[in-house]
C-alpha cells in the first residue's frame, strides 16, 4: 500500500473563498451542502485555517447519526471550551446564568441561575437568548455545526433562532448533506428568513469533474504526471467523491504500470478500499476497528475495550489513520462511510457476540444510552430487549419533550422486518397517540398510512390508529382535505367502539374544518353527545364537552358561556383537565374573532395553565398563536412583528399554528404598503388552499387580500376576491366570521359598479349576525353599511354610520378598525363641507402613525395635502443629531426590501422626486454607498 500525505483541497477555489469571505463578514449564516465524502468538512477547516490572523473563537459542534435525547447538544458542545474567552460573570448578561445546567463546565463562570420558569416555552426560549448572549460575549467567532442532517428538531430550531437573530461579531457554518442524504424541506425550516443585515451564503459542493479527480490523486501520491487512462479510470470508478478517491488512492501498490488499478486486486469503491487498509492492522488492531464500528459513534478508549475484549490495538489504528481522535478522549472514524464499510465486512457470527458486549457495557452506565441499547439490542437478536429498549428510549424522549426523537425510534421499530407482530399493534397505537398531543407530525404521517396499508393491525387497533390520523392531518397539518376521509372511514372501523367514534363525531362537529354547512356539523355533534351519554367514561365525555363549548363559542352563540362554565377544570385525573385545557384554547381563539377580548384573556390564562399542568403540547402553542391575533386586533403592535416570525420559528410543522401568524405578518405589512410581502404571508394565511384551512382565519385573510388589491387600484381583482371569499362564508353559515371580511367586500362591489351585490350583502351579513354574541360583527355591520351609504353619495348616513362604528371599535378595542372607522367619517364629512372634517383627519393620520400603519397614515396626509392643509410628520423623540426622521424611516424600510424610487412613492403618497431626495438623504446619514447596505430601521 502506498505511503501518501495528507489529501489537499483540490478544485474548491471558487467555493472556498466564499466561504472565507462570509467568515470575515459577520453576522453571517453558511450553509455547506453536498452528499457524504464530497469534502464538506475538509473546506470548512480549510477555510478556517486560511482566515486572517486575530482573536477570533472557533466553536466546533457535531450532530450524530444515533443521539441520546440531549437538546442542543451540538451547540452545547461547541461552547464547553470558551471559559478563557469569557469575562468576569458580573459582566456577562444574566440570562446567560440559565446556562448553568447545561454547561457544567462553565457553571463558575457564568452568573447565578435565575428563578425557574413556569412555562416551559419561555425556559426554551431563555435557554436561546442565553446562548445568545453567551455567542456574543465570547465574538468574534465562527460557530461551526457539522452534519445538520443529523440534528435533533431543538438543535434546528436553536440554530434558526441564532440564524434568524445572529450576534454582530458571529459567523454560522452549518454542513449538512444535500437532498439525497438529509431531511426533505429546507435546512432551517420553513419559518427561517436570513436577515438583510446578515450576510446569507449556501456552498453546494458536487463531485470532481476529471481533471479534479487527477489532481486530487496527483497530489495524494506526488506526482504531477499521470497517466490520462489511470485518472479516467480513477474517475470513472470513484464518481468523482473526494473521500473515495483519497480512501483508494491510499490502497494502491502504485501507479508504474497501465492495469495498476486493477492489479490491486480491488474495485475503486470504498469498501474494498478500507478492508486493504485492514489487512495492514495486526489483529488486536482489526479487533479494536471492528468494536469502533460496532459501536457507530466515536466512543472512549475503555468502551472500545469492553467491546472488542483489548486495548492494546487503539494505537496501531491511530497511527495508520483507520481511526482518527475525536474531540473529548473519543476515538472513531473520519467518515460515517468508512466505518459502515468495516461494520459490513464483519461476519454475521462475529457482529452478534460485539453488540451483545456493546449492550452489556452501556447498560452498566450511571444513565443507559437507551437509544443505543435498542441500537445493539436489535443487532443482537434480542428482541425482547430491543422491544424493551426502544419503547423506554421513545417514553424518555417523550417526557423530555423531544417527540422527533421519539417518533424516530418508534418509526424505525416498526419499519423493521423482524419486529412481532404481537408488538406492532401497541407501538403504533402509542405513535398515532403521540402525534395526536404533540407538534411533530409529517413523518408519523407518512408511517401511519404505511402501516394502515398492512394487514397485521387488528380491527379496534386500525380504527383508533387511522382516527387519530385523521386528527393529525385536520389538526397539526392542516390538511382537512385528507383528515376529514380518514376520521370518515376510521368511524366506519370503530362501529362497535362507541366512544372512540363519539371522539370521531365529535371532532369532525367542529365547524371551522371542511366546507360543510354549519347545520351538518351540529347534527355531528348531536351523534357524538348521543354516544357518549351511554358511556361511562370521563375521558370522552370531557372531550365531547370541551368540543361542545368550542362549537357554541365559534358560532357566537348566548348558550356559550354557560356550556364553558361546566368544563371539569378541576377533575383529579390529568386526561380529563387535558381535554379542558384544549377547550379553553379554543374558546380563546373563538372569543378573538368575535371581538370578545376580555373574556379572550380569561380563556387564554385558564387554557395556559391547565396546558402546562397536563402537559398539552398543541393545545399551549394554539393560544400563543391566537394571541399574537388578538395582539394585532387590539393594537399592540409595537414588536409584534418579531413576536410572531419568533413563534412561527417554533412551529415549522404545524401550519395550523402558523396560519394566525401569516395573517397577522400579512396584514402588518399590508398597513405599511409592503404589497408583495402581505401578498405572500396572506397566501400563506389560507388562501392557498381555502377549503382545507381554517375558516376564520381564512375569511380575515380574504379581507386583507380584498383590501390590498383595493389600495393597489385592481378593483376588478378586489371584487372577484371577495365574491369568492363571500361564497365560502355563505355555504359555511357562520356569519360572525365575516367581521374583518365583510366590509371590505361591500366595499369592492361597490366599487366595480355592483351596488346591488353590495346592499345584498350588506343585508345578508345583518340577517346572519342578529342575535348573536359578537360585538366585532355588529360594529363590522355598519362599517359596511356606511361603505355602502357613502358609495350612494349619501354623506350624511355615512358620517353617521362611521361614527357608530368608530365608536364601538374604540369600546372593544380595536385601534386600527376604530382609525379606519375615523378615516371614512372624516371624508364623508369632508363631502358634507364639515369644517371639523380636517382636525378630525389630522388626528386619523395621527393614529394611524402611532400604530405603525404608515401607508395608511401617509393617505390620510396625502388628502389633507389636496385640501390645502399643511402637513407635518411627528417629530423623532430622541432622535439624535444625524438619524433618520420618520419619514425617511419609512423610505429606508421600503428601499430594504427592494422597492424602486416609483414603488416606494405609490406607498407612501410621494413625487418620485421626493423620494429621490429622501434616498439621498439616507444614504448620506447612513454612511452607505448603495441602497443595497441599506438595512430596515429598528
Amino acid at each position: 500500500m502506498s505511503i501518501v500525505p495528507s489529501s489537499p483541497l483540490v478544485g474548491r477555489a471558487p467555493e472556498l473563498a466564499t466561504l472565507i469571505d462570509a467568515m470575515t463578514r459577520p453576522p453571517a449564516v453558511v450553509l455547506v451542502e453536498g452528499e457524504a465524502g464530497i469534502g464538506k468538512t475538509r473546506l470548512v477547516r480549510a477555510a478556517l485555517d486560511r482566515l486572517p490572523r486575530g482573536d477570533r473563537a472557533v466553536l466546533l459542534g457535531y450532530c450524530h447519526q444515533i443521539r441520546e435525547p440531549f437538546p442542543y447538544g451540538p451547540v452545547f458542545e461547541a461552547l464547553r471550551d470558551i471559559r478563557g474567552r469569557l469575562p468576569a460573570a458580573h459582566r456577562l448578561n444574566p440570562v446567560t446564568g440559565a446556562l448553568r445546567g447545561h454547561l457544567p463546565e462553565l457553571a463558575g463562570a457564568l452568573p447565578p441561575s435565575p428563578q425557574p420558569l413556569n412555562d416551559p416555552r419561555a425556559e426554551r426560549h431563555r435557554v436561546f437568548r442565553g446562548i445568545r448572549a453567551l455567542l456574543t460575549a465570547v465574538g468574534p467567532a465562527v460557530l461551526v455545526i457539522e452534519d445538520l442532517h443529523w440534528a435533533d428538531d431543538g438543535t434546528r430550531d436553536l440554530l434558526r433562532f441564532l440564524s434568524g437573530q445572529p450576534p454582530g461579531g458571529l459567523a454560522v457554518v452549518v454542513t449538512r448533506r444535500g437532498e439525497d442524504g438529509g431531511p426533505p424541506g429546507p435546512p432551517l425550516g420553513l419559518a427561517y428568513r436570513h436577515q438583510p443585515d446578515t450576510t446569507h451564503r449556501v456552498v453546494r459542493l458536487t463531485p470532481l469533474d476529471a481533471s479534479g479527480v487527477g489532481s486530487l490523486a496527483g497530489a495524494l501520491l506526488e506526482c504531477s504526471d499521470l497517466p490520462a487512462g489511470f485518472v479516467a479510470r480513477l474517475h470513472e470508478r470513484t464518481a468523482g467523491i473526494p473521500f473515495v478517491v483519497e480512501e483508494m488512492v491510499r490502497s494502491l501498490p502504485g501507479v508504474e504500470e497501465p492495469d495498476a488499478l486493477e492489479r490491486a486486486g480491488v474495485p475503486l469503491l470504498l469498501r474494498e478500499a478500507m478492508a486493504e487498509q485492514m489487512a495492514c492492522l495486526s489483529p488486536a488492531a482489526v479487533g479494536t476497528v471492528q468494536a469502533a464500528a460496532v459501536l457507530g459513534l466515536p466512543a472512549d478508549e475503555h468502551l472500545i475495550a469492553a467491546v472488542s475484549g483489548d486495548s492494546a490495538g487503539l494505537g496501531e489504528a491511530l497511527r495508520a489513520g483507520v481511526l482518527h481522535e475525536h474531540p473529548g478522549g473519543r476515538y472513531g472514524f473520519r467518515h460515517a462511510l468508512a466505518q459502515q464499510a468495516v461494520y459490513d465486512a464483519i461476519p454475521g457470527p462475529d457482529r452478534r457476540p460485539a453488540h451483545d458486549r456493546a449492550m452489556t457495557a452501556l447498560g452498566a452506565m450511571e444513565s443507559p444510552p437507551l437509544v443505543q441499547l435498542a441500537f445493539h439490542a436489535r443487532h443482537a437478536g434480542d428482541t425482547a430487549a430491543w422491544i424493551a429498549h426502544g419503547t423506554a428510549a421513545a417514553r424518555q424522549a417523550t417526557a423530555l419533550g423531544d417527540t422527533a426523537l421519539a417518533v424516530e425510534v418508534i418509526e424505525g421499530m416498526l419499519d423493521d422486518p423482524g419486529l412481532p407482530a404481537p408488538a406492532r399493534g401497541p407501538l403504533a397505537l402509542m405513535l398515532s397517540r403521540l402525534a395526536a398531543t404533540g407538534l411533530s407530525h409529517q413523518r408519523v404521517v407518512r408511517l401511519l398510512r404505511h402501516l394502515l396499508r398492512g394487514e397485521f393491525l387488528s380491527g379496534d387497533v386500525r380504527g383508533e390508529v387511522r382516527l387519530n390520523l385523521g386528527l393529525v392531518l385536520s389538526n397539526q397539518a392542516g390538511d382537512v382535505a385528507a383528515g376529514r376521509p380518514e376520521m370518515t372511514a376510521a368511524l366506519a372501523e370503530l362501529s362497535d367502539r362507541p366512544t372512540l367514534a363519539a371522539r370521531g363525531w365529535a371532532s369532525m362537529a367542529m365547524p371551522e374544518w371542511g366546507d360543510e354547512p354549519v347545520s351538518e356539523h351540529a347534527g355531528w355533534m348531536a351523534r357524538a353527545e348521543a354516544l357518549v351519554a351511554a358511556a361511562d367514561n370521563p375521558e370522552l365525555a370531557a372531550a365531547v364537552l370541551a368540543n361542545r363549548a368550542s362549537f357554541e363559542m365559534t358560532i357566537g352563540s348566548a348558550d356559550a358561556f354557560a356550556v364553558a362554565a361546566r368544563l371539569p377544570v378541576a377533575d383529579p385525573v390529568t386526561e380529563v383537565r387535558r381535554e379542558a385545557a384544549r377547550a379553553f384554547c379554543n374558546l380563546h381563539d373563538s372569543a378573538t374573532t368575535l371581538g370578545l377580548y376580555g373574556a379572550a384573556e380569561r380563556f387564554a390564562r385558564e387554557g395556559r395553565r391547565l396546558a402546562l399542568e397536563t402537559g398539552a403540547q398543541y393545545p399551549a402553542y394554539l393560544v400563543e398563536a391566537s394571541t399574537i391575533r388578538r395582539e394585532w386586533l387590539t393594537g399592540r403592535w409595537d414588536g409584534l412583528r418579531d413576536r410572531a416570525a419568533s413563534l412561527g420559528e417554533l412551529a415549522t410543522e404545524t401550519p395550523l399554528i402558523a396560519v394566525d401568524l401569516w395573517l397577522v405578518l400579512g396584514l402588518l405589512a399590508l398597513a405599511t404598503g409592503e404589497w408583495e410581502e402581505a401578498r405572500g404571508h396572506l397566501h400563506n394565511a389560507g388562501l392557498d388552499a381555502p377549503q382545507a384551512r381554517h375558516a376564520p382565519v381564512v375569511a380575515a385573510a380574504a379581507g386583507g387580500l380584498v383590501d390590498l388589491h383595493l389600495a393597489r387600484g385592481g378593483v376588478d381583482a378586489a371584487a372577484a376576491e371577495a365574491e369568492r371569499a363571500v361564497a365560502r362564508l355563505r355555504r359555511k353559515g357562520v356569519w360572525v366570521w365575516g367581521a374583518t371580511l365583510v366590509p371590505s367586500a361591500v366595499t369592492a362591489f361597490a366599487a366595480a359598479g355592483r351596488l346591488r351585490a353590495a346592499h345584498d350583502l350588506a343585508t345578508e351579513y345583518a340577517g346572519g349576525v342578529a342575535g348573536r354574541v359578537a360585538p366585532a360583527a355588529y360594529a363590522a355591520l355598519d362599517t359596511a353599511l356606511a361603505a355602502l351609504a357613502s358609495a350612494e353619495g349619501r354623506n350624511a348616513d355615512a358620517a353617521g354610520l362611521f361614527a357608530r362604528a368608530r365608536r364601538a371599535y374604540a369600546v372593544l378595542p380595536q385601534p386600527y378598525a376604530a382609525a379606519r372607522a375615523a378615516e371614512g367619517e372624516a371624508r364623508a364629512r369632508l363631502a358634507l363641507g364639515d369644517g371639523a372634517a380636517t382636525p378630525a383627519l389630522r388626528e386619523t393620520a395621527e393614529r394611524y402613525a402611532r400604530l405603525g400603519a404608515t401607508h395608511d397614515a401617509a393617505r390620510c396626509r396625502r388628502l389633507l395635502r389636496e385640501i390645502g392643509v399643511e402637513v407635518r410628520l411627528p417629530g423623532g423623540r430622541g432622535r439624535k443629531a444625524g438619524g433618520l426622521s420618520q419619514r425617511e424611516k419609512e423610505v429606508a424600510r421600503l428601499v430594504a426590501l427592494g422597492r424602486t424610487n416609483r414603488e416606494i412613492a405609490d406607498v407612501l403618497f410621494l413625487s418620485t422626486r421626493t423620494v429621490e431626495t429622501h434616498v439621498a438623504t439616507v444614504l448620506r446619514k447612513l454612511g452607505v454607498r448603495s441602497r443595497t447596505q441599506i438595512a430596515p430601521p429598528a
